[in-house]
């Protein structure tokens, strides 16, 4: 028998067998298994808001965020000043999840938002579309296969994608040109889900108010989808 080889085997067993040992660690702490199951419906919380679920203290619930991080269990999101804690990917979703029906848990109680719903509904975020609207246009997009790059939060439009865009009136080309990120996602404020940020998203706005399936409110952020968005675009606004 080859020792070498041997022992390289026995090695890297060694290794998956630590690495596993330190996930089971940073899972089992039930204040950090409080926060994961919190974080299963798909939405990112602050540091605050998963410490008020796991009923610690604003500094205990920094340190155990910082290991779930450590472990590659949650990623860290910063938009403007606000820092938001996700999932890291599906993968460790589905970890979760499997453990959950082993251990015969309930799943994790549905995400209540305290925003205003005039504001809720659909807004203006800095020059793209946010609130629900958004986030479900975010989500009808990529549905669509006119967007690509989903895990990675950087978007690119897809063959089908310019075609489509560019016959509704999106200039892709000068989109493009533009000195910003071209498609990416942005974190949405009351949903905790993605919407369409960059300049994709602000041409899209733009091409919406221009055809009339959204109506900007005079006196803030809100934004009004329309009839005219629904029978035009029922794949987009349905």
């Amino acid at each position: 028998m080859d020792t070498n080889a041997s022992s390289a085997s026995f090695s890297s067993s060694s290794s998956a067998d630590f690495q596993l040992a330190r996930l089971a660690g940073a899972i089992a702490e039930p204040a950090r298994a409080r926060m994961l199951g919190c974080l299963m419906d798909g939405h990112a919380r602050t540091a605050t808001e998963l410490a008020t679920v796991a009923e610690v203290a604003a500094s205990t619930a920094s340190a155990h965020l910082a290991r779930l991080k450590e472990e590659r269990l949650v990623e860290l999101l910063v938009q403007g000043k606000h820092r938001y804690f996700r999932l890291a990917n599906d993968d460790v979703a589905a970890a979760l999840e499997s453990l959950m029906v082993v251990a015969g848990a309930p799943r994790a109680s549905e995400f209540k938002p305290n925003t205003p719903s005039r504001l809720r509904s659909a807004r203006t975020c800095y020059d793209h579309m946010a609130g629900t609207a958004g986030v479900a246009l975010h989500d009808r997009l990529h549905a669509q296969g006119w967007l690509s790059g989903l895990s990675s939060g950087s978007y690119e439009l897809t063959a089908d994608g310019a075609i489509a865009l560019e016959s509704l009136g999106v200039e892709v080309d000068a989109v493009r040109r533009s000195r910003r990120r071209f498609a990416c996602a942005c974190l949405d404020w009351s949903e905790r889900r993605p919407h369409l940020g960059g300049a994709l998203g602000a041409a899209w706005l733009q091409l919406s108010l221009r055809r009339g399936w959204v109506r900007q409110e005079l006196d803030g952020r809100a934004l009004a989808l329309t009839p005219k968005a629904q029978r035009e675009m029922p794949e987009l606004f349905g």
